[in-house]
């Protein structure tokens, strides 16, 4: 090979990597992994500035937290910042983790506001397991998909047998927001544990936790995504193989003032290591 081709060749190489950092990540044959953000991550902003950090990051998908969009605030309210996403070319996916009540007219509330939105599924974590019922009502009428999420072994919902056995015998339309950081915490590995429900996760939170021993318990603390106890590469391949059509969202319990670095290295690590 001459030397002008090496230089061709190697200019080459040089562009497609900068090209996976300025545009979403990709992987076979041009499908996109859909990389979004849980808001919360971003919860020390307020709404336009959460809307210019998407845009400057370049993530589509977002799923708004109470502190950004309230489901029970005015339509007049709810129409105007419908309209500044949509003027963005942001898309609001999901809302979560919402509060759920044990009435059915107070949660219908959330289901008219996601069917406004064009929500495809909202993020639940009832108190009471009774309160699927009512729920289950709302996701047959409205045609809208809940998640149910977790925060730890300690949560009603932290270990997955429990999930699975819940979700059993209902709608296929109620399924899992699979938090790989909470999940990690109770000592799962997320890989596993989003094989094991069969296709119902429907959503999933890119978070990594460091999880320590210590002698009153585990402990459990945040990093940087890739760089906790979180197998993410394991849960990568598994999600490639079962063709995953849902978002990965990042997120972080840490209370970032400034959640830039969070984020870029969040988009580094899924560009280098989700399966091409």
């Amino acid at each position: 090979m001459n030397i002008s081709l090496r230089k061709f060749f190697r200019l080459g190489a040089l562009l497609a990597t900068l090209v996976v950092f300025q545009s979403p990540v990709t992987h076979a044959a041009g499908e996109e992994v859909k990389l979004g953000v849980q808001t919360w991550t971003l919860r020390n902003l307020n709404f336009d500035q959460v809307v210019e950090f998407c845009v400057k990051h370049k993530i589509k998908y977002l799923e708004v937290i109470g502190n950004h969009m309230d489901p029970k605030a005015p339509i007049q309210e709810t129409a105007r910042k419908k309209a500044i996403l949509e003027k963005n070319g942001l898309v609001v996916y999901s809302f979560g983790v919402a509060g759920t009540s044990s009435n059915k007219e107070e949660d219908r509330k959330l289901f008219e506001f996601a069917k406004y939105m064009g929500i495809k599924v909202i993020i639940i974590e009832p108190g009471d397991f009774k309160t699927l019922d009512h729920i289950e009502e709302l996701v047959k009428e409205y045609d809208i998909k809940v998640a149910i999420h977790n925060h730890g072994i300690k949560s009603n919902y932290g270990n997955p047998g429990v999930v699975r056995n819940l979700l059993q015998h209902r709608d296929q339309r109620i399924g899992v927001c699979l938090d790989t950081g909470w999940i990690t915490s109770a000592r799962f590995d997320a890989a596993t544990v989003y094989n094991e429900y069969k296709g119902r996760v429907y959503d999933i939170h890119l978070k990594d936790k460091k999880v320590h021993a210590t002698e009153n318990g585990d402990v459990a603390t945040d990093t940087f995504v890739g760089e906790g106890s979180t197998n993410l590469k394991a849960l990568f391949k598994v999600l490639k193989e079962s063709g995953y059509p849902g978002v990965l969202a990042i997120e972080t319990d840490n209370n970032l003032k400034d959640p830039t670095e969070h984020m870029t290295k969040a988009i580094q690590f899924v560009a280098e290591n989700y399966p091409k």
